[in-house]
């Protein structure tokens, strides 16, 4: 007879009881020094050669004393481990920069000397926004094999940033490149030695076999989804590979603001669903089980070849193949040993790493995957009917993973998302066939581009479904909660996971015993917490309105009822549109572009969409062409009139008058068309505003020379209650003008993380100097002016 058969209900829940795992302290304990170890780099990583080893020398002085006051005792066992992984990390540490400093690299960046470099690529190029003149900003990772400048050739063993312009696109991962350029110091705490502007680049050799066959793999997969919608077209090579070229903007926004765009990179979440995958497939055809670890790892080597082989990627690897341990039953006791290990591993490796807050997401994703996904999992699947049980774990990774990586986000973005959680769970079981999918059509690419784009539509309505749950949840009303940034409110968030993970079980019992006090609570707390401006904006009384629309210029300056004036219209038309929305404007009076930068004119279609406008309004300086002419056919297409401004103009409007400042006359030096902005000085009711466009400081100065010459402009000047700050935060402005007119509020709207460093600090030193309250809209949102019985405040949207 089966022994099975004598094992009852109760003995066989008493038996998973007791075989049931749980994470033993000695396993957490082998994270302590990988902890410490990695805390420590971080903040030595940067300092001087002699700080460096002066620390290096401490840890080991200590660990010798340790070592000799602790013999033969076990308890101070735990202590050299400690010391001991924080001075092999202190020494990976130290090689590497000694490392970078063999040659002249380092002492030619410094003198920002023209050189000729040897390079190998190691990212593909990404074109950034595009700059004063229009023209494109090519960004290229690349490591340093020799440098030759100032008469001398010396080896260099350091990565670099490569800049210029589209010739850049022309180049690929691990081509190897002459360039020429000019040297530049990269800003502090960046992994690379130096940023090359670069003149000339010239391919030495091209990639080998295996990176020629990576990029065939990837062109198959975004030929294969060139049919698709543009939601998937540009998400699913994202999903598959990292490549977010062809995202939408507004889709990106949607993602970062629901807590998603984790699903855009490659992360140790893409090297579980490709492995899973791969050994599902293993148990379905028999491959014998000895055979599918090497069968599994062969697959993630080639996902990973495919996806580019960078420091991220293999991070990602790493921590994904940590994570198919830690969700194996027969493994996971040994999940956390083995990420210990990897965390010392690579930041002996990449010393860098350790100030990556990439790394730092995927090491907490992945931790969070080992100590709460089965017990969570588990929990969760108990209170599912049977036929939803295996729904358990589905559920609880995304919940580990916001819990264990919000408190690092709140750094990132200085917000709490609310419905990141729900968006992820929503998102999740529609990952992995996404996943599936985009590599199935990229491996069949190979054999025909029609099959494969069948297999990219098969792929595209999984990923549909990621996107309309990233832009639903994005629209919910208070789906994000503003949070104090910086240490502390990392620090707080903490506190408060830590006290709902102690106190859950508690929590959910009362929630089931009292429901009704329980629903209380939350809404008095929601009540207590919830900004009225997320249920009130826009805010009574409103008189001009700065619309956040990412690293560009929008201002709506209230006519009437559902009617502005509105000067500029930021980069894309979908954030303009919104604001508007928001605002309940339906007719725009007129329709000023201070200059004919992207930044300022592109939106112009989304303040055009579905409502009246009157005129457009221009800088008479036009420059550059491409965006006159786009100016043009867009108005043209409309039939609304277009005219240029010029410097003693004055627009009425309702109870709005505009009075133009500049621009008065062509300024060559600098940008052009900046120079050329239009400056308004705005008087609407009580408010009096300055509007400086993106002046520089030519024309900037010039403006403080009329105004000292003209009476009735330096009046003016000392009565203005905010100013919109010149060019988004540039240092490049007159610090003299600012200190004329030294209004009570300065709005800077500016991108949040844009490429360009702004707002940049000698801009916000210059602010803080002049007494002025800054009000950034990366920050903020959307801010606006009210004026109430008389008084005027500062609203925002966040």
């Amino acid at each position: 007879m089966n022994d099975a058969s004598y094992i009852t209900p109760e003995l066989r829940a008493r038996r998973d009881e007791w075989t049931r795992e749980v994470v033993r302290f000695s396993d957490v304990r082998l994270l302590v020094p990988a902890l410490v170890g990695w805390a420590l780099l971080a903040m030595t990583l940067t300092w001087s050669t002699g700080p460096r080893w002066a620390v290096t020398g401490a840890v080991t002085l200590a660990l010798v004393v340790a070592a000799f006051v602790g013999r033969g005792r076990s308890r101070g066992h735990g202590l050299l481990v400690v010391l001991g992984v924080a001075l092999l990390v202190q020494v990976g540490g130290n090689g590497q920069h000694a490392l970078r400093a063999i040659g002249d690299l380092d002492t030619l960046t410094a003198a920002r000397a023209v050189v000729t470099l040897d390079v190998t690529v190691t990212s593909d190029p990404v074109q950034l926004a595009a700059r004063g003149s229009g023209d494109p900003v090519v960004m290229a990772r690349a490591k340093a094999h020799r440098v030759m400048g100032r008469g001398r050739e010396s080896p260099a063993y350091a990565p670099i940033s490569l800049r210029g312009d589209g010739r850049l696109l022309d180049l690929r991962w691990h081509d190897s490149v002459r360039v020429r350029g000019r040297l530049a110091p990269p800003q502090p705490g960046y992994p690379e030695l130096a940023v090359v502007r670069v003149t000339e680049a010239e391919v030495v050799a091209r990639a080998g076999a295996l990176a020629r066959v990576a990029e065939h793999l990837r062109a198959g997969l975004r030929t294969a989804v060139d049919p698709t919608p543009a939601d998937a077209r540009g998400l699913l090579p994202g999903l598959v590979i990292g490549d977010t070229s062809r995202t939408p903007p507004d889709l990106t926004e949607a993602m970062q603001a629901t807590g998603m765009t984790h699903l855009t990179a490659v992360s140790g979440s893409n090297i579980a669903v490709v492995g899973g995958m791969v050994l599902g497939l293993c148990v379905l055809v028999g491959v014998p089980r000895r055979w599918r670890p090497p069968v599994v790892a062969l697959a993630i080597l080639g996902f990973v070849v495919l996806a580019r082989p960078e420091p991220s990627v293999v991070r990602a690897a790493a921590m994904g193949l940590i994570g198919l341990i830690g969700m194996s039953r027969s493994q996971r006791s040994a999940g956390l040993p083995v990420l210990s290990g990897a965390i010392v591993v690579v930041l002996v490796i990449d010393p860098w790493m350790s100030r990556s807050f990439g790394f730092a997401l995927s090491a907490l994703a992945t931790l969070g995957l080992l100590l709460f996904t089965r017990p969570w999992g588990d929990a969760i699947a108990r209170h599912l009917p049977a036929r939803l049980s295996f729904m358990g774990p589905a559920i609880a990774i995304p919940v580990a993973a916001q819990a264990m990586c919000a408190p690092l986000i709140v750094l990132l973005q200085g917000s709490v998302s609310i419905v990141g959680v729900v968006a992820n769970l929503v998102a999740a079981p529609l990952v992995a066939p996404a996943t599936i999918a985009g590599v199935a059509a990229a491996l069949v690419s190979v054999v025909a581009d029609a099959p494969a784009q069948l297999v990219g539509w098969i792929g595209a309505v999984p990923t549909l479904g990621i996107a309309r749950t990233a832009r639903v949840m994005a629209d919910v009303p208070g789906g994000t909660m503003p949070w104090p940034d910086g240490a502390f409110g990392a620090v707080l968030l903490t506190v408060i996971t830590l006290l709902l993970l102690l106190t859950g079980r508690w929590l959910g019992a009362m929630v089931v015993l009292k429901p009704l006090a329980a629903l209380l609570v939350v809404a008095l707390t929601v009540a207590m917490t919830m900004p009225t401006r997320v249920v009130t904006w826009p805010p009574e009384g409103w008189r001009i309105a700065f619309c956040d629309v990412g690293q560009g210029d929008a201002a709506v300056i209230r006519t009437g009822v559902g009617r502005a004036l509105v000067v500029d219209t930021g980069p894309e038309p979908g954030p303009v549109d919104g604001c508007l929305d928001s605002l309940g404007v339906h007719t725009v009076e007129a329709v000023v572009l201070t200059h004919f930068h992207a930044d300022h004119v592109e939106g112009l279609p989304g303040v055009l969409s579905g409502r009246q406008v009157g005129q457009v309004l221009v800088s008479p300086i036009g420059e550059p062409d491409h965006q006159v002419r786009e100016v043009a056919a867009w108005t043209g297409a409309d039939g609304i009139p277009v005219s240029a401004l010029a410097a003693g103009d004055r627009l009425t409007f309702g109870d709005v008058t505009a009075e133009v400042w500049a621009p008065v006359r062509r300024i060559a030096a600098g940008s052009v068309p900046n120079n050329a902005s239009v400056v308004l000085a705005v008087h609407v009711g009580e408010v009096d505003a300055l509007l400086l466009g993106d002046i520089e400081r030519e024309s900037a100065h010039d403006l403080l020379l009329r105004m000292r010459r003209d009476a009735e402009m330096s009046t003016a000047a000392t009565q203005f209650d905010v100013v919109k700050t010149p060019h988004h935060g540039s240092a490049n402005l007159d610090a003299d003008l600012m200190e004329a007119v030294r209004a009570p509020v300065a709005v800077i709207s500016v991108g949040k993380d844009n490429d360009y460093g702004h707002p940049t600090a000698a801009h916000l030193a210059m602010l803080q100097r002049n007494g002025y309250a800054a009000y950034r809209t990366d920050q903020r949102g959307h801010i606006a002016l009210v004026e109430r019985d008389g008084h005027l405040t500062i609203v925002t949207s966040k």
